[in-house]
């Protein structure tokens, strides 16, 4: 773990989704766009399950905001490569401020981060999908992580894509 400067929130009122990973990876800090890493099927998941018409490349991360999109991390310090080692202590002040921003769903890209918002609202464990608890008033989401390092093809019953097609079809629900 290096302590750098990370990447702003994208974050805007009454989105309807905001996707909050663990932390900015190096490369995507050196960057300065989320999900940089080639490896990572972050962009491909959000264009794929139909979150936006066409898929966004790194260096277009802030037109998320135009789809009704955000952009979060738990740790505000750039991650080596993954979530051993975090400090997660400020989950609780970033998760309401990324609530204050009301947006209708929080989506944790990936378990880890499902799991340190779970201990910091002191839920159950969580498990992928639609969670029973609620940030502020916005429905949470666990999905599989985009990270090449979940290299699963099958999580729970069902693959990553279609984790990631629950979330946006509860997320186009009126």
């Amino acid at each position: 773990m290096m302590q750098s400067q990370t990447l702003p929130d994208l974050l805007t009122d009454n989105l309807d989704v905001v996707f909050v990973g663990s932390a900015v990876s190096v490369l995507s800090a050196r960057n300065g766009h989320y999900y940089s890493n080639p490896r990572n099927a972050f962009w491909k998941l959000l264009n794929d399950a139909g979150f936006t018409p066409h898929r966004l490349r790194p260096d277009q991360d802030a037109e998320v905001l135009g789809y009704g999109i955000g952009i979060s991390d738990l740790v505000k310090h750039v991650a080596q490569s993954n979530d051993d080692g975090l400090d997660f202590s400020n989950t609780g002040e970033v998760l309401a401020h990324v609530a204050n921003h009301s947006p209708r769903w929080i989506a944790f890209n990936g378990m880890g981060v499902g799991k340190q918002a779970a201990k910091r609202y002191d839920v159950a464990v969580p498990s992928y999908g639609r969670q029973r608890w609620t940030i502020g008033g916005s429905n949470a989401f666990v999905l599989p992580s985009s990270s090449s390092a979940n290299a699963k093809p099958v999580i729970d019953g069902k693959t990553k894509l279609e984790w990631w097609c629950e979330l946006q079809q509860l997320t186009s629900a009126p």
